[in-house]
């Protein structure tokens, strides 16, 4: 590790860049270490795939890790929706950071709302369940598998390529671009991906102690409800499951929605529990998973049953 500072892994796209240096910030704030960035390239950021084919947004963590178990950085940043739930034998998730707004954000032409945009309107996203879940809302528009970086996909609906386009509410607030916003899409009605709005810090197991200041513990048990779900269902994390979980008086809520591609069925489970218990998060994730895997959610996301 370098005595100079420490140095930390990131993607090169501005929204990366832009949220890891937020988690530089806050490290240096909390601990007084120094902090150096280390731009890497990834496999997702090199590939013109969509990311249902190309393997999911897990491609842009390999590099990632790859870069942190080669000692060529001290610890990595995520967004956490990204990150593969399966736990890796070599690396821990040593922080996971305050969430922010967990919601999708509607960014249309002329400040449309999703229920005012015209019948047939082109609406742009990459991930498998905001499409389910733009099917399930208005089966009228025409859903476009895109890829690109935020200003990328902005930039088709300046152009009058697509009438709107699907993001997350978190990107586009550390981004400072809230401006563009239309429409919050509702996280009751319109649950997101699990882990969406929290970044998670990885490192190499018995480094812990890097970046436990910057640990938020209820977002940590909110977003580990939601992933473990996501696990139990053998369903990747770009599969077709919105979750939403909240610590609130005492309690940890967890609601999750399996969506067919096509939108037309959807699964919804949700149970509760006491928290602070070390366990909440294991018990309603478990109760959750139970439901839909009887109610045949494993049909619905692909998964081996």
């Amino acid at each position: 590790m370098s005595t100079a500072a420490l140095r930390i892994g990131t993607r090169g796209s501005a929204l990366a860049l832009t949220q890891t240096g937020m988690v530089a910030d806050d490290l240096s704030a909390a601990t007084g270490v120094k902090t150096e960035l280390v731009t890497i390239t990834t496999a997702g950021d090199r590939s013109k795939e969509p990311l249902s084919r190309a393997g999911g947004v897990g491609l842009f963590t390999g590099a990632l890790r790859d870069a942190l178990l080669a000692g060529e950085c001290d610890l990595i940043v995520h967004s956490l929706k990204d990150l593969p739930t399966a736990p890796h034998d070599q690396l821990t998730i040593a922080a996971i950071t305050a969430r922010v707004d967990p919601r999708d954000a509607l960014c249309a032409r002329d400040g449309l709302t999703l229920d005012a945009l015209p019948r047939g309107a082109r609406v742009g996203t990459g991930s498998p369940r905001r499409m389910a879940q733009l099917k399930a809302k208005r089966p009228d528009l025409e859903v476009i598998d895109i890829r690109g970086n935020v200003d990328t996909r902005l930039g088709r609906v300046s152009e009058g390529d697509l009438d709107a386009v699907v993001l997350a509410a978190a990107g586009l607030e550390r981004l400072g671009r809230k401006d563009v916003v239309t429409e919050y899409l509702d996280a009751d009605a319109w649950p997101t991906a699990p882990g969406q709005g929290a970044l998670a810090v990885e490192v190499r197991n018995g480094e812990e102690h890097l970046v436990t200041a910057l640990d938020h513990a209820e977002t940590r048990a909110a977003v580990e409800a939601e992933r473990h779900v996501l696990a139990a269902l053998e369903a990747g994390c770009s599969a077709p499951v919105g979750a939403r979980a909240v610590v609130d008086a005492g309690l940890l809520l967890l609601s999750v929605s399996v969506y067919s591609l096509d939108g037309t069925t959807v699964l919804t489970s949700s149970h509760g529990a006491v928290w602070p218990d070390e366990s909440a998060s294991i018990d309603v994730a478990d109760g959750v998973a139970r439901e839909l895997l009887a109610a045949g959610a494993a049909e619905l996301t692909g998964a081996s049953s």
